[in-house]
């Protein structure tokens, strides 16, 4: 980032202090953190557990939006990226791509595209990448041709197969051969295999239970494997996953491929759920920073950070350092509440750093993020895919 965009987005004052002692405590909220250090732990345990459990990484980039974390990522053994939105994928290649690598990067599209302006699009983008979109209807089908045939450029497509979350996909065995079928008979578009991502599995409570339910989504996306196998159809790609079943699919064994895109930050909702199990190993590397402005009442103070600062889907955030004693409430617009104890007090201009509720929406309100370790504020990143949502 240049030192006039930098500028735009935070004061001088602490971008003239990045690297020097107590820096951190310069950067104006509310902003983003995150512990460099603790992002490489996490981007590297990640890896090791794909690369132990044989299976291919693609993290998703809808968590992090950061062309920053995405080569972190990549140099770590990812073998490409998944991306929910076409823009997404689009800013995140766009970036790369000036990079210069001559391998040209992977990208997997997550969710179905509809209508020929986005096929037209991701037709266009294929030049550029090496795009794999998945689709889970004949028209889907006849669209992407259309578009790649105008283009003269090949796609790889695979089957966005409904493991029980109900938000896309087919829904048995016989739709998913349709739609293989159709695939074949266009020869610029190539089959790649299957997609079945159980978003609904990954903050079930308790590992038990999320594996019972993993195991019944799995069993929906052999089903569908084995349908296409018995007619003759190889399907060498089973993709899905995330973060909190990242180590019970791998026991599975039917994915060879994972998508798990939150361990980079995590943030409370997977805390919640994954407590200490296996899935929860990672640390929470992104903090949210906010500043006492009022201590006038009684029993609580006033921070700088309230509904515009975080996504407010998932609950509350939890106040690091302080969660015996202090809890959070949203407060306005522009403000939070975060109560006082007779034991422990906070005062006016005292930094605050809270975890927030769900990390993904919450990135996608900020424009940069600052990477911190202990008081040092190091840098400061974009978060280049920031509304990316078409």
């Amino acid at each position: 980032m240049s030192e006039g965009s930098r500028a735009t987005y935070a004061n001088k004052a602490a971008l003239s202090a990045l690297g020097l002692a107590n820096s951190r405590h310069l950067i104006p909220t509310p902003a983003l953190l995150c512990d460099l250090a603790l992002l490489g732990d996490n981007i590297d345990s990640m890896a090791a557990i794909a690369r132990t459990g044989g299976v291919a990484l693609r993290p998703h980039v809808k968590s992090h939006k950061s062309a920053f974390v995405a080569r972190r990522q990549l140099g770590a053994g990812a073998t490409g990226l998944s991306c929910a939105k076409l823009s997404e994928a689009e800013s995140i290649v766009d970036a790369l791509w000036a990079d210069g690598n001559e391998v040209p990067l992977s990208v997997l599209l997550t969710s179905p595209l509809a209508g020929r302006l986005s096929t037209e699009r991701a037709a266009a983008l294929s030049l550029r990448c090496d795009l794999h979109v998945v689709v889970d209807h004949l028209d889907g089908v006849d669209e992407l041709a259309k578009s790649t045939d105008a283009l003269s450029v090949s796609l790889n497509v695979l089957c966005d197969v409904d493991v029980g979350l109900g938000r896309t996909g087919v829904v048995d065995g016989d739709a998913a051969l349709g739609v293989v079928e159709r695939v074949l008979t266009y020869p610029q578009l190539h089959f790649a295999g299957v997609q079945g991502y159980g978003g609904h599995l990954q903050h079930i409570s308790g590992r038990e239970h999320r594996r019972v339910a993993t195991i019944a989504s799995t069993e929906r996306l052999e089903k569908v494997i084995r349908t296409l196998e018995r007619h003759g159809h190889v399907v060498p790609l089973r993709t899905g996953g995330g973060t909190g079943t990242a180590a019970i699919d791998i026991e599975l064994g039917v994915l060879n491929e994972l998508q798990p895109g939150s361990y980079v930050f995590m943030d409370r909702e997977y805390r919640d759920a994954l407590g200490g199990d296996p899935e929860g190993r990672f640390a929470q590397s992104l903090t949210l920073l906010t500043t006492v402005i009022s201590t006038n009442q009684d029993g609580f103070v006033t921070v700088d950070a309230g509904l515009k600062s975080m996504a407010t889907d998932a609950g509350v955030p939890v106040v690091v350092g302080h969660e015996a004693t202090s809890t959070y409430s949203f407060f306005g617009d522009e403000q939070g509440l975060v109560t006082t104890s007779p034991g422990h007090t906070f005062v006016r201009g005292q930094r605050i750093e809270l975890v927030p509720p769900h990390c993904d929406p919450t990135v996608d309100r900020y424009d940069v993020i600052w990477l911190v370790h202990d008081d040092v504020a190091i840098d400061l990143i974009d978060v280049t895919a920031r509304g990316c949502s078409q």
